[in-house]
């Protein structure tokens, strides 16, 4: 049975405790919050879970194997540091740290203790997701062309991090999952309407050294809450809607086939074709459930997750770039493709 800890009760806290409680093979030792009204929430709920204001008591409990960090991104490097440090293994939520250098570290480290360390990406573990990963994966979907990314919605303004670490990362953790190969560049544009205050409108485009490209459009001031995402290849297209109750992932055989005449080399003919959508059936299983199994998993029988350290690194070197593309009004910034530095 492991043993899990977990820093942080606040908006996402109560999903992982739940989940860890009901997973077979795990047990919530200890809970850590700042706040005693949030423990005795805890402590309501869950009486024999202990409780501390002082993570580092967490760390300190021998019952404790794995670690889950649920704290703001500014803290995830510190405290996932001191975890590894006393051997403990590690689920953090994304981003994973505030920097590529902190995530450069945190990989090592975890690699030098032979420590699990891993990344929160939900969306990487929900049934529509999987779904269309398997497609492209078996190329039903034939050579991947773009994928166009929308998430908007009047949504809660944050003071610490602007719109692209707030809306973007659930996008960009997506994209990073079902693309074979990671992107070598992106730009990146955005806009905020509060003095002071940090983006609240973006737009990024990712550039790949195959034919592919990918934009994630992400917004504050919207009114109207839209999560959709269009993935366009040679042979089928996919439209997943993640607002949809039913149908999340529909699968339209549209495109455009493309042919020369050898009797007419300069002109180009386009030819459109339109066949039947089809929506895939789909788990209901609730997402976090299947990754908190997989992080036992991958706990107890020393595996690799899928969304790993490296992924979280990644994903830095993504919104480090976007923030410097930022300020630079959409200038290009190159992406490291390789994991030469950790």
């Amino acid at each position: 049975m492991i043993g899990v800890g977990v820093i942080g009760y606040g908006y996402w806290g109560p999903n992982l405790v739940r989940n860890f409680v009901e997973a077979a093979g795990s047990r919530v030792v200890m809970v850590s919050d700042l706040r005693p009204e949030r423990l005795a929430q805890v402590q309501s709920r869950y009486p024999s879970i202990r409780v501390t204001t002082h993570y580092e008591e967490l760390l300190a409990h021998p019952e404790i194997d794995a670690v889950v960090i649920a704290t703001p991104v500014s803290s995830h490097a510190a405290i996932a540091t001191l975890a590894l440090e006393q051997n403990k293994h590690v689920l953090v939520e994304k981003p994973m740290t505030a920097s590529v250098d902190e995530a450069v570290q945190l990989v090592a480290l975890a690699e030098a203790r032979n420590r699990v360390l891993m990344v929160d990406h939900t969306f990487a573990y929900t049934a529509a997701v999987r779904k269309i990963r398997e497609l492209i994966d078996t190329k039903a979907l034939g050579d991947i062309y773009y994928y166009d990314a929308v998430r908007v919605n009047l949504g809660l303004f944050q003071h610490d991090v602007n719109v692209i670490w707030d809306l973007a990362v659930h996008d960009l953790a997506v994209m990073d999952y079902l693309f074979p190969s990671a992107p070598c560049a992106l730009s990146a544009t955005g806009i905020s309407h509060i003095p002071g205050q940090p983006e609240n409108v973006a737009y990024i485009t990712l550039f790949f050294e195959e034919q592919q490209i990918a934009h994630v459009h992400v917004n504050w001031l919207a009114p109207v809450k839209v999560r959709r995402t269009l993935i366009g290849g040679s042979e089928k297209m996919v439209v997943y809607d993640d607002l949809e109750p039913s149908e999340k992932v529909k699968v339209y055989d549209k495109g455009v086939t493309l042919s020369e005449r050898p009797e007419a080399v300069y002109q180009l003919l386009v030819s459109y074709r339109s066949g039947d959508m089809w929506a895939p059936r789909l788990d209901s299983r609730e997402a976090l459930q299947v990754e908190v199994e997989h992080f036992n998993d991958c706990v107890k029988n020393g595996k690799r997750p899928e969304t790993d350290g490296h992924a979280g690194l990644r994903m830095a070197r993504m919104l480090e770039a976007a923030d410097r593309s930022l300020r630079a009004r959409g200038e290009p910034v190159r992406l490291q493709t390789s994991e030469a530095a950790v």
